[in-house]
C-alpha cells in the first residue's frame, strides 16, 4: 500500500516536535489498520454531507467525535513510538470513545425523552465522553486548551462559592454532566457541528487538491511572477503561502508544507534565518485571513452571526489584501537593505505555462467560490467542490489513456454535464459517475495509482482534521459553561465598563485576551471562545457586529505569531534552523499590519466595507473606503521604512523615529491625528528626498 507522504528534502527536520501528526501512518499492521480507519472516517463524513447516509445531526456529531478518538489515540501512540502498555491504554480510550458514540446512537430517542433527568448509566457514559475528549486534546495539542476548558468546567461545579459578581446559583454534578455530554450545548455543540459539517469537508478538499498538484501549481506561479524581483525568494514565500491559504485550513500546516521549500530558498539567497522563518510564518497564518476558505472560520462566523457567507468575505477582503501587501513591502525593504537580488528569470518556471498545464485544478476552487457567492450553503458548496475535485482527478487519469482530439474533448464534456446534473437531480448522478470512474481506473493503465492517490487523500484529510475536530469538541465545554452559567456576561460587563471610559483600553484588553487565549490553541476554537466572550461586549460598545468578530479573529490568528508560544514560528524553527523566539520577533515586525488593521476598522468600519463611523457620514461610503485604504497603505509604508530602516538607501534613526511617529499618528482616530500624521509623512518624504539628493542619509 502506498503510504501518504509529503515531498520533503532528505535532510528535512523532525517536525514531530511541533506537529505530532506530521509523520505519515506507520508501516506496520497497526499503522495499516489506522490508515483504513481514517479512510472510513472520511467516507462516512462525505456520505453524511451528501445525504447518502441520513442520520440526525446529533448522531453525526457523536460519530464524528467517536471517529476522532478512535483514530487519534492509537495513531498518536504509534507515531510517538510509545510502549506497549501505553498503546493498550490508547486503544482502551479509543474504544471508549466509540462506545460513547454508539450509546448516543442506540439511545437517541430515550435520551431526548429523559433530557434533564439522566439515568446513572447516562452519567457514567457522559463522564467517559468528557475524559476521552480532554485526554485526546492534551495528547494532540498539549495542555493549554484542556487547562482552559478544565477551568471553565470547574467553574460550573464550584463557581457558586466565588464572590459576587463572579458566582452563579450552583448546579449539581448530574446536571453539569448532562449539559456537557448530551444534547447540543457541550461537546456536541455548535463547534462540533461545524467541524463535522464544514471543516472536515474543506480539509478533505484541500487534501485532494494538494495531492493533485496544487502546491506545485501555486509555487510555479509564484516563482514565475515574482521570483526574479528584488528579494524574489521571500516574495515567492508570501505569494505561495497566501495562495495556499485559499485551500488550507491550518496556518501551522501551511508552514510545514510550503515552508519546506520557501525557507531554505530564502536562506540560500541571503535572508537571515530568523527573518526567513518569520516571513513564512506570517504569510502562512495570513492565509487564514484570505477568502474564500479563511481556515473555515468564514463559515463559522456566518453561522454564528446569522449572515450570508458573502458578508463575511466582504469584510475580510480589503484587510487580507493589506496584510499581504504589508508582508510583501517588508520583504522588499529587507532585500533592498541587504542587497538581495532575485533569481535568474531564465531558471524560473513560466506562470502561463503552469496555468495552461494545470488549469483544471483551479476549476473546483472557482466553482466553490461561485457557489458560496451565489448564496448556497458552505455544506452544499463544499460537497460540490470536493466531488468536482475527485471527478477531475479520476477523469484526468482516464483522459490520458484516451486518444487525443475529439474523443478526449467529448469525454470532458460528458463529465461536465454529469457534474452540472447535480443542480437538477441531486447527488445521485454524481455519485454514480464517481463509482463508474473508480471502476474504470481500477482496470486502466495508471488508474490504480490514481485510486491510491485518492485513498491516501482520504486518510491524510482525516489525520489533518484530528486536532481541529478534538479542539472543537473541547471548546464546546467552554461554550456550554457560558450557556449554563452566563459567565460571558461577567467578562462582557467588565469590558463595557472599561469602554465607557475609554474604547481604546477596551480594545487593548480584548486584544490581550485573544492573544493569551490563543496561545497553543488552533485558530477555529480560539475564534469560537473569544467571539463568545468578547464579541458581545464590543457590540455593546457600538462596534459593528462583523467588525467586532473580525477583531477577535485577527488577534486569534496573531496569537500563533506572538511569543512566548508562537506555534507557527516554532513550527518554522527546525526548518529555518533558528530559535523560535527570534523567528517570532521577526514575524511580529513583518505582520505589523495585522496588529493595526483591526483597530483602524473599529474606528472606521468602511475599512471592512461596513456601514457606520463618522468618516462615512462626513464623506459618503465609497469616498470613505478610498480614504481609509489610502491612509492605511501610507501607514503600512511608513511603518515598514521605520522597522527595516531602508527606503532606497539606509535611514538614520531620527528619520526612522519620524516615520514610526507618522504611522502611529495615522492609525490613531483622534481629532487632528490624521492632519498631524499626513504632515509628519510629508516631512519624512521631504527629508528622505533631500538626503537622497545630497547623497547623505
Amino acid at each position: 500500500m502506498t503510504q501518504p507522504h509529503h515531498d520533503m528534502p532528505k535532510d528535512a527536520p523532525d517536525l514531530g516536535l511541533h506537529d505530532p501528526l506530521a509523520e505519515s501512518f506507520p508501516a506496520t499492521a497497526e499503522g495499516r489498520a489506522l490508515f483504513w480507519i481514517a479512510v472510513v472516517f472520511s467516507v462516512f463524513q462525505i456520505a453524511t454531507a451528501a445525504h447518502l447516509l441520513d442520520f440526525s445531526s446529533q448522531i453525526v456529531r457523536a460519530f464524528h467525535v467517536g471517529f476522532l478518538t478512535l483514530l487519534g489515540f492509537p495513531l498518536l501512540a504509534a507515531l510517538k513510538k510509545k510502549t506497549l502498555s501505553f498503546r493498550a491504554v490508547a486503544w482502551a480510550l479509543a474504544l471508549t470513545g466509540v462506545l460513547v458514540a454508539l450509546y448516543q446512537w442506540w439511545e437517541y430517542t430515550p435520551l431526548i425523552l429523559r433530557a434533564g433527568d439522566p439515568l446513572p448509566r447516562d452519567i457514567v457514559l457522559g463522564v467517559a465522553a468528557l475524559i476521552t475528549v480532554f485526554a485526546a486534546a492534551w495528547l494532540l495539542m498539549g495542555p493549554a486548551l484542556p487547562i482552559i476548558a478544565g477551568g471553565f468546567l470547574a467553574y460550573c461545579f464550584w463557581g457558586e462559592y466565588l464572590p459576587s459578581p463572579l458566582n452563579h446559583r450552583g448546579y449539581d454534578f448530574a446536571q453539569v454532566i448532562d449539559h456537557m455530554a448530551y444534547g447540543t450545548e457541550g461537546i456536541y455543540g455548535i463547534p462540533t457541528y461545524v467541524s463535522s459539517s464544514y471543516i472536515f469537508l474543506f480539509i478533505l478538499f484541500g487534501s485532494f487538491l494538494e495531492r493533485a498538484g496544487m502546491i506545485k501549481l501555486f509555487t510555479d506561479v509564484s516563482l514565475g511572477l515574482v521570483g526574479h524581483k528584488q528579494g524574489g525568494a521571500a516574495k515567492v514565500a508570501v505569494v505561495s503561502s497566501g495562495l495556499m491559504g485559499t485551500i488550507s485550513g491550518s496556518g501551522v500546516a501551511n508552514v510545514v508544507t510550503t515552508g519546506q521549500f520557501t525557507i531554505p530558498l530564502m536562506k540560500s539567497f541571503g535572508y537571515r534565518s530568523a527573518f526567513a522563518g518569520g516571513v513564512e510564518s506570517t504569510a502562512s497564518m495570513g492565509g487564514q485571513l484570505m477568502p474564500p476558505v479563511m481556515g473555515a472560520v468564514a463559515f463559522i462566523m456566518a453561522e454564528t452571526l446569522g449572515v450570508e457567507y458573502v458578508e463575511v468575505v466582504k469584510a475580510a477582503l480589503i484587510p487580507a489584501i493589506l496584510y499581504f501587501a504589508s508582508a510583501f513591502w517588508m520583504v522588499h525593504l529587507e532585500a533592498g537593505r541587504h542587497g538581495l537580488k532575485g533569481m535568474a528569470k531564465a531558471d524560473l518556471p513560466s506562470p502561463i505555462k503552469a496555468l495552461k498545464e494545470n488549469w483544471y485544478l483551479i476549476l473546483p476552487l472557482g466553482v466553490l467560490v461561485y457557489l458560496l457567492f451565489s448564496g448556497f450553503t458552505p455544506l452544499f458548496a463544499g460537497t460540490i467542490g470536493l466531488a468536482m475535485t475527485v471527478m477531475l482527478i479520476l477523469g484526468g487519469s482516464i483522459a490520458l489513456g484516451l486518444p487525443g482530439g475529439v474523443i478526449r474533448i467529448l469525454f470532458w464534456i460528458g463529465l461536465g454535464a454529469i457534474a452540472a446534473a447535480f443542480f437538477e437531480f441531486g447527488i445521485l448522478p454524481v455519485a454514480v459517475a464517481i463509482v463508474a470512474l473508480i471502476g474504470w481506473n481500477a482496470v486502466s493503465k495508471g488508474g490504480r495509482e490514481t485510486l491510491a492517490l485518492c485513498r491516501d487523500s482520504l486518510a491524510e484529510g482525516a489525520k489533518t482534521a484530528l486536532p481541529v475536530g478534538i479542539a472543537c469538541a473541547l471548546v464546546g465545554i467552554i461554550i456550554g459553561t457560558m450557556t449554563l452559567t452566563g459567565a460571558a456576561n461577567t467578562f462582557g460587563q467588565f469590558i463595557v465598563h472599561v469602554g465607557d471610559k475609554s474604547l481604546i483600553l477596551s480594545l487593548i484588553l480584548t486584544m490581550i485576551t485573544c492573544i493569551v487565549l490563543g496561545m497553543g490553541i488552533p485558530t477555529i476554537p480560539n475564534y469560537i471562545i473569544t467571539s463568545s466572550i468578547a464579541g458581545p461586549a464590543l457590540l455593546a460598545l457600538g462596534v459593528p457586529l462583523i467588525v467586532s468578530h473580525m477583531f477577535v479573529f485577527y488577534f486569534g490568528i496573531l496569537a500563533d505569531l506572538t511569543p512566548p508560544v508562537a506555534l507557527a514560528c516554532f513550527a518554522a524553527a527546525p526548518i529555518a534552523k533558528e530559535n523560535g523566539l527570534k523567528i517570532a520577533l521577526e514575524a511580529i515586525k513583518v505582520a505589523a499590519a495585522g496588529f493595526v488593521i483591526p483597530f483602524m476598522a473599529v474606528y472606521t468600519p468602511t475599512l471592512m466595507l461596513q456601514d457606520g463611523g463618522p468618516l462615512a457620514e462626513a464623506l459618503g461610503f465609497w469616498p470613505a473606503v478610498a480614504y481609509i485604504v489610502a491612509k492605511t497603505t501610507l501607514a503600512i509604508g511608513l511603518w515598514g521604512a521605520a522597522v527595516i530602516g531602508w527606503l532606497g538607501r539606509p535611514l538614520s534613526w531620527p528619520l526612522r523615529l519620524l516615520a514610526a511617529a507618522a504611522a502611529v499618528t495615522l492609525i490613531a482616530a483622534l481629532p487632528l491625528t490624521d492632519e498631524a500624521g499626513f504632515a509628519m509623512a510629508a516631512l519624512f518624504a521631504g527629508l528622505v528626498w533631500r538626503a537622497r539628493v545630497a547623497g547623505t542619509a
